[in-house]
């Protein structure tokens, strides 16, 4: 089973299956392809985490985020009097992270893929050469960001005749980017962090005040990790380490188990108080502790400890809301921009994969006919302390910027077994909604016993306390719920842009597979067989 955010993408994962491939195989191949039919995320030109659950049982994180240029200072967005200068954390060369895509990719095929790299990319190649047609999903995302296809190289790709805006039933070719493909495919990651990419890239920040250096190319590495892990009503719930997001699903997690959300109903005031809370407490701790664990010293086993979690619920006051300045509460928020993956093979592997360019199509720029856009990752870190970013994100010392470092990241690529067998495969892009999205989708399955469509398709909220309401997605709750919620104490506003959490869920009687699309993003598909 092959779950993406884009049909032919899917197809590409389940071709891979289909001929011998396992699910490491297949999750590359799809990632690649991606790059091709998701250009305002899906990417080369960015970075992500990869989460691979092996038949075995053994369990794998690959970190592959982007990192700060070797260049890179603390104050590089700042004016001489220490005033953010808008924009260059988003919009220019300044703005791109070392990618990590290309080498994450490999790494995972390397290590525990069964087929070539040739093998893997050439349908990706082929989408590229021969293109693909476009439907409505498609077309939306390319006419909602037009104005970001300014360059030459841009339009000439993503506008029709390099002036038009594509229709549905247009057939989008990328020559430039199927080149760059090939490359990757007969020379491997030599191409792009040693080779003609990294010089094509590097030339082109430095023509427009970069500070991108083949040095950063070359020095680029993979990192592997202990993944978080935590138990949820007799679920292992298996997540992403620092500087991803799944501490932040654990802590929620181990504050719910104290409560018996089933009794107390789906969506009831008193269920949504309690989750509320668990969120609030989270994500103060996510913006306190939380940055690279190569730079940053984080308190892990302390936030995720039973006796940590049972301090936080004699804390919750079962009839208020909680105060949010009451707990030091800063309010993160980041590009919701991001793609999403999942994919089961028959031998028993699963993996979850998430990966971004940060902005919808990143910085906006592509260097020289290398045919990808290049990230703004750059903007995730703390361009000033307590000073918000473009997305409004707001951090301190744990996420400042230093060469080398990767950027803090919500991203939480999600695994549940049951009894050491995949129950669960599940994620979204969404920046901080991300972990709540997880939760949200998690528990609706196991307290509330909804088949994973219904649970990753029903109307989410999301929390964080500063600035202090709940976001909502239409029709998430009735009016009166809304009403005896503002008496707790909480405001709830609507907000419009979630992540499609595109899962997989194993039955584990008969060991069939159940794959669900979300409607959110409506160019992607499940395929199983």
């Amino acid at each position: 089973m092959v779950v993406t955010t884009q049909h032919e993408a899917s197809q590409v994962g389940v071709k891979i299956l289909l001929a011998g491939g396992n699910a490491i195989d297949a999750a590359v191949a799809v990632g690649y392809a991606l790059a091709v039919t998701d250009p305002c995320c899906g990417n080369l030109g960015g970075g992500g985490f990869m989460l691979i659950h092996l038949a075995d049982g053994k369990e794998v994180f690959i970190d592959f985020r982007e990192k700060a240029p070797l260049a890179a200072k603390r104050n590089m967005y700042l004016d001489k009097k220490g005033n953010v200068l808008d924009g260059l954390s988003t919009k220019s060369y300044l703005a791109v992270g070392v990618p990590g895509t290309v080498k994450g990719l490999d790494f995972a095929l390397s290590k525990y893929g069964t087929l070539s790299r040739q093998q893997v990319i050439n349908p990706a190649i082929a989408l590229a050469e021969k293109g693909f047609i476009l439907q409505a999903g498609d077309v939306r995302i390319l006419q909602a960001n037009q104005k970001k296809f300014k360059d030459a190289n841009v339009a000439n790709i993503f506008l029709k005749g390099g002036k038009n805006s594509y229709e549905v039933g247009d057939r989008l070719i990328q020559k430039d980017l199927a080149q760059t493909l090939k490359l990757i495919a007969t020379q491997g990651t030599d191409a792009f962090y040693q080779g003609a990419i990294a010089q094509k890239i590097v030339s082109a920040s430095q023509d427009n005040r970069g500070i991108l250096s083949l040095k950063d190319f070359a020095n680029y590495s993979v990192a592997t990790q202990k993944p978080i892990r935590c138990n949820y009503r007799g679920y292992e719930v298996v997540s992403s380490p620092p500087p991803g997001g799944g501490t932040t699903v654990c802590q929620m997690f181990n504050i719910l188990e104290g409560y018996n959300l089933k009794k107390l109903g789906f969506h009831s005031v008193e269920s949504l108080h309690l989750m509320f809370s668990a969120m609030l407490y989270a994500y103060r701790d996510r913006n306190s502790y939380l940055g690279d664990p190569a730079f940053v010293k984080i308190p892990l086993d302390k936030l995720l400890s039973e006796q940590y979690a049972e301090q936080i619920r004699n804390k919750i006051n079962r009839d208020r809301a909680i105060f949010p300045d009451s707990i030091k509460q800063n309010y993160s928020r980041e590009g919701t921009n991001t793609t999403h993956y999942s994919v089961v093979d028959k031998y028993g592997n699963a993996v979850a994969v998430t990966y971004t360019i940060n902005s919808n199509f990143g910085a906006g720029v592509i260097a020289s006919d290398t045919g990808f856009f290049l990230n703004n990752e750059m903007d995730d870190f703390t361009s000033k302390p307590d000073i918000a970013n473009q997305f409004g994100l707001v951090q301190g010392e744990a996420n400042i910027i230093e060469p080398g470092k990767r950027p803090l990241s919500s991203m939480s690529p999600t695994i549940v077994t049951k009894d050491d067998r995949v129950f669960l495969v599940t994620g979204s892009p969404g920046g901080s909604t991300i972990p709540t999205t997880v939760v949200q989708v998690i528990t609706n399955i196991i307290d509330y016993g909804m088949p994973v469509d219904r649970a990753i398709n029903l109307p989410r909220l999301h929390y964080q306390g500063s600035p202090n309401f709940v976001v909502s997605e239409p029709y998430a709750l009735n009016s009166k719920t809304v009403q005896n919620l503002w008496e707790k104490g909480y405001r709830v506003t609507p907000f419009l842009t979630w992540g499609a959490a595109e899962s997989i869920q194993v039955n584990l009687k008969d060991n069939s597979f159940l794959g669900a699309s979300d409607r959110r993003k409506s160019a992607g598909k499940a395929i199983g067989f």
